[in-house]
């Protein structure tokens, strides 16, 4: 099946009357849950994993695709007119976005970020189409030595460059990886940090622990932090942008569509990194630096451009290679492993309709997106005005219901209520929990290809040189690798010379 005949399929799959109710259903949703000041796309799709279980895997997908990158144009419109980002994302879009509601121009700011993310959506999405199918037919001939080493090189990049610190990152990922240990040997049959209890013999499910981590404990978080705002400007003015402001931030639009793009396929390249590296480039190409943090429309829109076209080339490593280069492509990752869909290079030929059917939704949802997003500001920022403390109870009591239902297990529900407040710690003491959850979806992969390896090899552990392939990951490893250190120790050195320069000044 060629391209062409390949997004037809896809069509003939998304434009059935269900998939198309779940894709509206998500990107609505998305929108919505955006909204919430801190929570995000992760904690909602933690929140509604237990939901998609009743559904064909490539609804599932749909709607949880839908839900993400409808996240990512909510999270917009709070940090833009209350000046908090509805994730981690939206952080530099506060820069630009607040001081132009403060200058009157929220709606202007709100048109140009709508338009900058369905054109950057639309570029990676065409991108994804032509890309991925290339990519699967070369993914099919990598082997167990290489597809180690591309999951453990993802996992070391995603700890290196996460939020919170190198140390405390590797930290989770190694948290992740004994988490994901628990349970009885696949091969030996032996059991495996259970502590002799027959609930731990199945090891832990993702749902407890996604539920608790992303939802149950961002919400205590936010309930301890009493996050309180006041709307900059009540008066949006008109949400289409001018001439002018189109004239500024059109060639930001483009070249940030292109970066966002590209940074979405490395692992841990979600939304913060690409937003901050776009706003960074577009900051130092403009004509008016000084402009930017006060109220720059090219700033904006660079960084909510590229936010949306990452989150949809995100999917490219999760359907060719099957593996989720962020947090929210991990749990999606888990979801297709319970409906028995294995994510990666055969995934085209096995499962068309989740591969084509999940490319083609995205054009229609970035298309309902559009349509929604523009008419529906003002109820939007109506629905900001409710209380956090009356809509998070409903949230948590929805999201217990879900872990319970999914295998009527009171275990479940005490695990998640556990991992809600180890959740809680970790962020209150700034411990980034993406390599927590990348390492739980991750460590079966590395564990069971290594082993794959050994055997072909018969116990040689020059296999990951050998090979030419698995050589050149080798390599990229090592330079990360270096690059952290090298950057952790430059860091460390230009910090100890402005406290010398410091001293001789007082001196």
């Amino acid at each position: 099946m060629d391209i062409f005949d390949g997004i037809l399929f896809g069509f003939s799959v998304a434009l059935e009357w269900q998939n198309l109710l779940y894709v509206a259903l998500g990107v609505v949703l998305g929108t919505v849950i955006g909204l919430l000041p801190g929570l995000g796309p992760t904690a909602s799709i933690a929140v509604l994993l237990p939901v998609t279980f009743q559904m064909p895997p490539e609804s599932a997908i749909i709607m949880l695709a839908g839900i993400y990158y409808g996240c990512m144009y909510g999270g917009r419109i709070p940090a833009i007119l209350l000046n908090i980002p509805g994730d981690a994302s939206a952080v530099v879009t506060t820069m630009d976005g607040y001081p132009l509601a403060r200058a009157g121009r929220a709606g202007p700011a709100l048109g140009i970020t709508a338009f900058g993310s369905f054109i950057g959506g639309s570029i990676a999405i065409i991108g994804l189409t032509l890309f991925a199918p290339l990519l699967a037919s070369y993914a099919s001939q990598i082997g167990p030595p290489e597809t180690m080493l591309l999951a453990l090189g993802g996992l070391l990049l995603v700890s290196l460059i996460s939020n919170g610190g190198r140390i405390k990152s590797l930290c989770m990922a190694v948290l992740g990886l004994l988490l994901a240990a628990i349970g009885i040997d696949s091969i030996s049959g032996t059991p495996r940090l259970t502590f002799d209890s027959f609930d731990l013999s199945n090891g832990i499910d993702i749902i407890p622990l996604a539920v608790g981590l992303f939802g149950f404990g961002e919400m205590l978080l936010l309930a301890d932090r009493k996050i309180t705002a006041k709307i900059a400007s009540k008066e949006l003015g008109g949400l289409y942008p001018s001439k002018e402001d189109w004239k500024i931030a059109a060639p930001s639009i483009m070249r940030s569509s292109i970066l966002g793009f590209f940074i979405g396929i490395l692992p841990g390249g979600g939304g913060s990194l690409s937003s901050i590296v776009s706003y960074g480039l577009q900051k130092r190409l403009s004509k008016n630096p000084e402009k930017f943090g006060k109220g720059a429309i090219d700033g904006l829109a660079a960084t909510e451009t590229a936010d949306n076209a990452s989150s949809n080339s995100a999917f490219i490593p999760l359907l060719t290679l099957g593996l989720p280069p962020n947090s929210v492509l991990a749990l999606l990752f888990g979801v297709l492993l319970i409906n028995n869909v294995t994510p990666g290079p055969q995934l085209i030929e096995t499962h068309p309709e989740v591969f084509w059917g999940v490319i083609a939704s995205m054009y229609i949802g970035n298309i309902i997106l559009l349509v929604f997003n523009v008419p529906l500001i003002g109820v939007f920022v109506k629905l900001l005005q409710i209380p956090t403390n009356v809509m998070f109870p409903f949230i948590v009591v929805i999201a217990f219901c879900g872990v319970y239902s999914a295998n009527n297990s009171l275990f479940d529900v005490f695990l998640a209520v556990v991992f809600g407040v180890v959740g809680y710690l970790l962020k209150k003491f700034r411990f980034d929990l993406t390599p927590i959850i990348l390492a739980f979806i991750l460590g079966p992969i590395l564990e069971s290809q290594f082993r794959r390896s050994m055997l072909m090899s018969q116990g040689d552990i020059s296999i990951f040189v050998d090979r030419p392939g698995a050589l050149g990951i080798v390599l990229v490893i090592v330079a990360i690798v270096a690059f952290g250190v090298f950057s952790s120790a430059r860091a460390k050195l230009v910090a100890k010379r402005a406290v010398f320069s410091e001293q001789d000044l007082a001196a």
